[in-house]
Protein backbone atom coordinates (compact mmCIF):
# COMPACT_ATOMS: atom_id res chain seq x y z
CA UNK A 1 0.00 0.00 0.00
CA UNK A 2 1.39 3.39 -0.98
CA UNK A 3 0.25 6.83 0.15
CA UNK A 4 1.51 9.94 -1.62
CA UNK A 5 0.72 13.38 -0.21
CA UNK A 6 0.84 16.61 -2.18
CA UNK A 7 -0.29 20.19 -1.91
CA UNK A 8 2.06 21.46 0.77
CA UNK A 9 4.09 24.62 0.49
CA UNK A 10 4.32 28.13 1.83
CA UNK A 11 1.35 30.40 2.47
CA UNK A 12 0.69 33.57 4.38
CA UNK A 13 -1.41 33.61 7.52
CA UNK A 14 -5.10 33.75 6.69
CA UNK A 15 -4.59 31.89 3.45
CA UNK A 16 -5.78 28.48 2.32
CA UNK A 17 -4.26 25.25 1.08
CA UNK A 18 -5.59 21.88 0.06
CA UNK A 19 -3.63 18.72 0.74
CA UNK A 20 -4.22 15.55 -1.25
CA UNK A 21 -3.31 11.95 -0.52
CA UNK A 22 -3.55 9.31 -3.23
CA UNK A 23 -3.77 5.74 -1.94
CA UNK A 24 -2.71 2.86 -4.17
CA UNK A 25 -1.45 -0.70 -4.10
CA UNK A 26 -4.44 -2.59 -2.80
CA UNK A 27 -7.69 -4.04 -4.10
CA UNK A 28 -10.55 -2.38 -2.31
CA UNK A 29 -11.37 0.83 -0.52
CA UNK A 30 -9.76 2.33 2.54
CA UNK A 31 -12.48 2.74 5.14
CA UNK A 32 -10.64 4.81 7.68
CA UNK A 33 -8.42 7.68 6.64
CA UNK A 34 -6.84 10.54 8.50
CA UNK A 35 -4.48 13.49 8.56
CA UNK A 36 -1.81 14.01 11.18
CA UNK A 37 0.95 16.54 11.67
CA UNK A 38 4.26 16.58 13.46
CA UNK A 39 6.94 19.20 13.89
CA UNK A 40 10.60 18.74 14.87
CA UNK A 41 10.83 17.53 18.45
CA UNK A 42 7.07 17.47 18.86
CA UNK A 43 4.58 14.67 19.32
CA UNK A 44 2.43 13.67 16.40
CA UNK A 45 -0.98 15.33 16.48
CA UNK A 46 -4.13 13.86 14.98
CA UNK A 47 -5.80 16.56 12.91
CA UNK A 48 -8.82 14.91 11.36
CA UNK A 49 -10.17 11.48 10.49
CA UNK A 50 -13.01 10.20 8.35
CA UNK A 51 -14.50 6.73 8.46
CA UNK A 52 -16.55 4.47 6.23
CA UNK A 53 -19.80 6.30 6.87
CA UNK A 54 -18.23 9.71 6.44
CA UNK A 55 -18.17 10.51 10.13
CA UNK A 56 -15.37 12.90 11.01
CA UNK A 57 -13.30 13.69 14.06
CA UNK A 58 -11.37 16.97 14.29
CA UNK A 59 -8.82 18.34 16.69
CA UNK A 60 -10.09 21.40 18.52
CA UNK A 61 -7.15 23.39 17.15
CA UNK A 62 -8.44 23.05 13.58
CA UNK A 63 -12.19 22.62 13.98
CA UNK A 64 -14.06 25.14 11.87
CA UNK A 65 -10.98 25.88 9.74
CA UNK A 66 -10.04 22.49 8.27
CA UNK A 67 -12.25 20.04 6.39
CA UNK A 68 -11.41 16.41 5.67
CA UNK A 69 -13.14 14.65 2.79
CA UNK A 70 -12.48 11.81 0.38
CA UNK A 71 -13.19 10.79 -3.18
CA UNK A 72 -13.65 7.02 -3.09
CA UNK A 73 -13.64 6.77 -6.86
CA UNK A 74 -10.18 8.31 -7.00
CA UNK A 75 -8.90 6.68 -3.78
CA UNK A 76 -7.91 10.16 -2.68
CA UNK A 77 -8.14 11.86 0.67
CA UNK A 78 -8.18 15.65 0.99
CA UNK A 79 -7.64 18.23 3.70
CA UNK A 80 -8.94 21.70 2.95
CA UNK A 81 -7.21 24.17 5.24
CA UNK A 82 -8.60 27.68 5.58
CA UNK A 83 -7.60 30.65 7.72
CA UNK A 84 -4.16 29.17 8.24
CA UNK A 85 -2.11 30.33 11.21
CA UNK A 86 1.66 30.28 11.78
CA UNK A 87 1.15 27.58 14.42
CA UNK A 88 -0.21 25.31 11.67
CA UNK A 89 3.33 25.08 10.28
CA UNK A 90 4.21 21.39 10.36
CA UNK A 91 4.79 18.34 8.26
CA UNK A 92 1.43 16.77 7.42
CA UNK A 93 0.93 13.05 6.99
CA UNK A 94 -1.99 11.02 5.71
CA UNK A 95 -2.80 7.59 7.07
CA UNK A 96 -5.21 4.80 6.18
CA UNK A 97 -6.43 1.54 7.60
CA UNK A 98 -7.90 -1.17 5.39
CA UNK A 99 -9.41 -3.26 8.19
CA UNK A 100 -11.41 -0.83 10.28
CA UNK A 101 -14.81 0.57 9.38
CA UNK A 102 -14.82 3.18 12.12
CA UNK A 103 -11.99 5.27 13.51
CA UNK A 104 -10.99 8.45 15.25
CA UNK A 105 -7.84 10.47 15.83
CA UNK A 106 -6.77 7.94 18.46
CA UNK A 107 -6.85 5.03 16.04
CA UNK A 108 -3.61 3.20 15.34
CA UNK A 109 -3.51 3.50 11.55
CA UNK A 110 -1.66 0.82 9.62
CA UNK A 111 -0.26 2.73 6.63
CA UNK A 112 1.35 6.15 6.41
CA UNK A 113 2.61 8.52 3.76
CA UNK A 114 5.94 10.31 3.71
CA UNK A 115 4.46 13.68 4.55
CA UNK A 116 4.24 17.12 2.97
CA UNK A 117 5.51 20.32 4.56
CA UNK A 118 3.16 23.24 5.21
CA UNK A 119 4.72 26.55 6.22
CA UNK A 120 2.55 29.48 7.27
CA UNK A 121 4.20 32.89 7.56
CA UNK A 122 2.86 35.78 9.57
Amino acid sequence: VELVESGGGSVQAGGSQRLSCVVSGYAGRASCMGWFRQGPGKEREGIATIDRDGSTDYASSVKGRFTIYKDNGKNTLYLQMNNLKPEDTNKYYCAVDLRLAYCSRGTDFAFWGQGTQVTVSS
